[in-house]
């Protein structure tokens, strides 16, 4: 407990204040995805979330009673993956993702199950874009909402591979038992829900995107310091370069960083450069060895 307050405090109270009020909506969107599209039209999310419905369905099916809400499942079976990313990924990244899927779960369960359509196809489309909207904007902030990206950036960091089979196979597992539970067209609309969720969420942010940056400074030590404090990545110097209108002599910073990093980037030349010049190009790509910092 000790160790969570000293990191608490290290964040910073408007950092964390920033993160927690995505965290938020993020359970906001959930809770409306799943409570309001999901639950009544027997559409299955991805992921953990997905999980989570059909422990909960299949103990409603065998008991008849909601011994396992959805909301504690999805609590429940993110707790050893958060055991996984305090370890291997970094102690902010799991607070982050702790706070995230408490919110999530809170939501989930206080807003009530309400079917606003019969249709299966509206509440797929509907749950889907709202879902995507919510997980992407999270990530954009920089948290995340668990589940397999936990797995898959844990065994990204530590063996530079990609794991996307992983969310392929759990999703695969999900919209089958859709289809036992429900029919086989249920696991259609789930399939449709899970595609329009990603390219939502992709839409909004992508976790490794990667964007160059360049810095137009007169302090490019303390710049780089700090850079170097928050982030692992190089940067390039660029000296003697001359502004064209003022023709003062310049330092040109260059760098590269992940789109989960751009809100601290922000902060940092904020807070150390005001006044200086930043460019920023999208979607590079970036030959040798880049590593992604999580935390």
């Amino acid at each position: 407990m000790n160790e969570i307050i000293k990191l608490i405090k290290s964040i910073g109270a408007e950092r964390l204040a920033s993160r927690f009020s995505a965290a938020v909506l993020y359970g906001v969107l959930s809770s409306f995805a799943l409570n309001f599209f999901y639950q009544p039209g027997h559409v299955y999310a991805s992921g953990i979330t997905g999980a989570a419905q059909i422990v909960s369905d299949i103990t409603i099916r065998l008991t008849g009673h909601n011994f396992l809400p959805i909301s504690l499942m999805i609590f429940v079976i993110n707790i050893p993956l958060m055991l996984l990313a305090w370890k291997g990924i970094g102690r902010r990244f799991t607070l982050y993702t702790l706070i995230t899927i408490g919110m999530s779960s809170i939501f989930i369960h206080f807003v009530p199950v309400t079917q606003l359509t019969s249709d299966p196809v509206i509440n797929a489309v509907f749950g889907g874009a709202i879902l995507g909207f919510g997980v992407g904007n999270a990530m954009k902030e920089g948290i995340s909402s668990g589940g397999t990206d936990i797995v898959s950036l844990y065994v990204r960091q530590k063996t530079g591979r990609k794991v996307g089979t992983l969310s392929f196979i759990v999703n695969g597992i999900i919209v089958f038992v859709a289809g036992i539970l429900f029919g086989w067209e249920y696991m259609l609309y789930s399939i449709i829900a899970i595609f329009i969720s990603s390219r939502v969420q992709d839409a909004v942010f992508t976790r490794q995107k990667r964007l160059q940056v360049m810095i137009v400074t007169q302090y490019p030590d303390l710049l780089i310091d700090k850079l170097f404090e928050k982030f692992n990545h190089g940067v390039t110097i660029l000296n003697n370069t001359e502004g064209g209108y003022t023709h003062e002599k310049r330092t040109v910073l260059l760098s590269v960083i992940t789109m989960y990093e751009y809100q601290d980037f922000k902060r940092i030349i904020a807070k150390y450069d005001p006044h200086a010049f930043v460019s920023i190009s999208e979607n590079v790509r970036v030959l040798g060895k880049f590593e992604e910092i999580m935390d």
